[in-house]
């Protein structure tokens, strides 16, 4: 697997090495020895999926505060999005940027977001279909979000806000501006 840090060095894009031939590929998506020799988790107690009928649909922006604070690595098994990860550590020199990256399942790349971060994406094709392990368990008490559409953010969304698809929850959450700080 080839490890490669995003212009945020703690986001990391992850291509696993497919093996390839005339019957398609397989690759392996996750090794919990690999991911040590990376400095990535190893430890994911539990898995999610998400199912996006429209192109256009955002989900997000997500995170759990401490202490039920989440990790994420993000891989696409049908579709495409465009992944993004702000960062809402404290003390933090790039706090209040993003990372996006476009994943498919065409191309096989993962991301992993650390703890600290929200996370959403916005579907570029109808039928998606993403996978996403997390480093701690869903805690609905320490659930929060941020406004995808926050103008602070500077997120290049690939979809006319007027059209998203998005969550009555989703279209609620607060500004950069308007967030609680998360616990340093």
């Amino acid at each position: 697997m080839i490890v490669e840090s995003t212009a945020i060095p703690e986001v990391k894009v992850i291509q696993p090495r497919v093996h390839g031939d005339a019957r398609g590929g397989v690759a392996e998506s996750y090794s919990a020895p690999r991911f040590a020799e990376h400095g990535l988790p190893t430890q994911f107690p539990q898995d999610n999926l998400s199912y996006s009928a429209a192109a256009g649909t955002v989900r997000g922006l997500h995170f759990q505060r401490p202490p039920h604070a989440q990790g994420k690595l993000v891989t696409v098994l049908a579709g495409a999005i465009v992944d993004v990860a702000v960062d809402l550590r404290p003390d933090s020199p790039t706090w209040g940027r993003h990372v996006a990256v476009r994943l498919s399942s065409a191309d096989w790349r993962q991301l992993y977001i650390p703890a600290g971060f929200a996370h959403g994406f916005c579907t570029l094709t109808p039928g998606t279909t993403v996978h996403y392990k997390v480093t701690d368990v869903y805690a609905p008490q320490c659930e929060d979000g941020l406004a995808w559409d926050d103008p602070q953010l500077g997120i290049a969304w690939p979809v006319d806000p007027a059209e998203a698809v998005l969550s009555d929850k989703d279209r609620r959450w607060p500004t950069l501006a308007e967030l609680a700080p998360m616990p340093a």
